[in-house]
């Protein structure tokens, strides 16, 4: 059994993709129902704060002897994550393990995997940008396996990534579950 879970970017995802999610869970029939995600959209929130000064104390170096170097993104992120405050940073830490838990329950009394996008849509044009990772945020927090499969097409020919997370450490559990589906929707 896959839970989809739309939420909490749903209202992101572009037209084109929310009909192929569609079809694709018509497809999968009674092995696919949609599932809401307790806390989700505080979890963005922690991920923000936590992110910030991680990524500020890990480019340390480079910040403080390369910042011309570094893209104004970057230098902008690093900026911000060194204002935030340290009793903000625990405090999100401290809420991770609870979501964890909320999500690893899932997979022990009724998922084998969650499906949902990679992205927004398909690929953005140029090699600028990979696209928006907001859509692997929560998985990221939660160090849990996510592995993208190209399974379906957008409006302009390109692939469309459907996004199945396993739970922590489930690395195997979750790819053979990826590799069913990949089968399961086969000609």
């Amino acid at each position: 059994m896959v839970g989809f879970v739309k939420r909490p970017r749903w209202e992101q995802v572009e037209p084109d993709a929310k009909d192929a999610f569609a079809e694709l869970c018509e497809r999968l029939g009674d092995r696919v129902e949609e599932v809401e995600l307790v806390q989700a959209d505080d979890a963005y929130g922690w991920h923000s704060t936590i992110s910030g000064p991680e990524v500020a104390l890990n480019l340390r170096r480079e910040w403080e002897h390369g910042r011309d170097g570094l893209s104004k993104a970057l230098q902008g992120r690093i900026e911000r994550g060194r204002q935030v405050p340290a009793h903000e940073y625990l405090s999100a830490r401290a809420r991770v393990p609870a979501f964890v838990a909320s999500l690893t329950e899932l997979f022990e009394q009724r998922y084998d995997a969650i499906l949902t996008p990679s992205a927004a849509g398909t690929a953005p044009k140029g090699l600028e940008s990979t696209g928006d990772p907001a859509f692997c945020t929560l998985w990221t927090l939660c160090g849990m396996p996510a592995v993208n499969v190209p399974l379906m097409q957008g409006a302009n020919g390109l692939p469309l990534g459907v996004q199945l997370v396993g739970p922590r450490h489930g690395d195997a559990r979750l790819l053979r579950t990826a590799r069913w589906l990949v089968r399961s929707l086969s000609p």
